[in-house]
């Protein structure tokens, strides 16, 4: 029993984990929202005839089982990216039809289907955050993290600046392991590294610093803060309108369903909207049905709100306001969204997302360096 359980050491994290989830949470987003868009698009087709259905969360435990077998198999290091995007188009695959594992009616389209989604999504999201937190440094998660780098100079495409943080790794290992075996074996692989006989190849841009190049270049071409600015303000009267608008239906819908006569334009309004944006205003009532169009209100007036702040330069209080309403849309009111709207909230969640984003850099680039904006 001593010498299982002794297998079993505390956990490392490894080289370039954030990354890997990040990569994951966008291929589960983009499986999720494609499928659905594609199903819509087409009439929701299905593979198979009168006795078999060939169901798309079959695809996704397929890519699932060889993302878990592809770094079981191989060494590189190219296997986990890999692996990442296998597995976030695995996990939405699978997890789009779960409305059919939650029935005895098989009904994909059961309204708790899209709140599960979305709050399997946040807590992944978490669980993103919490990885990419910074660690507190120790010999025993340095010198696994180096001897994994290490496939670079095995692949003879070890550069300059994975040198550099090689040396810098097995130079921490020396100066602080307490065990004698650790600080040889650092040393001696410090001895490779700085051998004559190692290829260093030239630096090359990956994919994410060729795309970060690009954005400083349009960033300093195109984007003033006037330009930032204005384009926050109308994304929060835009989404902000877009939700008061539908939340002021909501509330005629309701005043249909009990028994007062709605007048024919506000008739013709409603129909209209559930066109143009894919919705439907369900008429159900109930705690949380009242409390989904209150706490849609408050989200859509504080962004409304923010919007105006913003206008008349009170800056500081207009972005920690929008900050609120936003974060306060996306981890909480939108759970209660999708069971009535289902997923045609996702273009809204995105723009809810893109705002929060945008406002933060606002925040990080303006107002941080700005002692004079209120």
């Amino acid at each position: 029993m001593h010498r299982f359980s002794s297998r079993f050491r505390s956990p490392v994290k490894r080289l370039g984990a954030e990354q890997h989830i990040l990569v994951t949470l966008l291929a589960f987003a983009l499986s999720v929202s494609l499928t659905r868009l594609f199903l819509a698009l087409t009439g929701y087709p299905q593979i198979g005839g009168e006795v078999f259905h060939i169901a798309h969360a079959l695809w996704g435990g397929l890519l699932l089982y060889i993302a878990a077998l592809l770094p079981l198999v191989l060494a590189n290091r190219w296997v986990y990216m890999v692996g990442a995007v296998l597995t976030g188009m695995g996990v939405g695959l699978f997890i789009d039809e779960v409305g059919k594992f939650i029935t005895q009616a098989n009904d994909y389209f059961f309204p708790l289907a899209a709140p599960i989604v979305y709050a399997f999504f946040l807590l992944s999201v978490g669980m993103y955050l919490r990885v990419r937190r910074p660690r507190e440094r120790s010999v025993r998660g340095e010198l696994f993290r180096a001897l994994e780098a290490l496939e670079e100079a095995l692949e003879q495409d070890l550069d300059p600046e994975e040198k550099a943080d090689l040396e810098e790794q097995l130079t921490f290992v020396m100066a602080n392991s307490t065990q004698p075996h650790m600080a040889l074996l650092a040393r001696n692989l410090l001895d490779f590294i700085h051998s004559d006989s190692l290829q260093i190849v030239p630096r090359q841009m990956g994919l994410v610093e060729r795309t970060m190049v690009r954005w400083r270049a349009f960033e300093t071409r195109w984007l003033s803060r006037r330009k930032v600015k204005a384009g926050i303000v109308l994304g929060l009267l835009l989404v902000g309108g877009i939700i008061l608008v539908k939340m002021s239906f909501a509330a005629r819908a309701l005043q249909g369903a009990l028994a007062v006569p709605l007048d024919p334009v506000a008739e013709r309004s409603l129909n209209l909207f559930q066109e143009i944006f894919g919705t439907n205003v369900y008429v159900e009532r109930g705690l949380f049905r009242y409390l989904d169009i209150a706490l849609e209100t408050l989200v859509s007036i504080s962004m409304v709100l923010s919007a105006v702040l913003f206008t008349f330069g009170r800056e500081r209080f207009a972005t920690a306001l929008a900050n609120m309403g936003l974060l306060l849309a996306l981890t909480g009111v939108n759970l209660l969204v999708f069971y009535y709207d289902q997923f045609s909230n996702i273009v809204i969640a995105g723009l809810q997302l893109i705002l929060l984003v945008s406002i933060g850099y606002y925040r990080q680039r303006y107002l941080k360096t700005d002692p004079m904006v209120s």
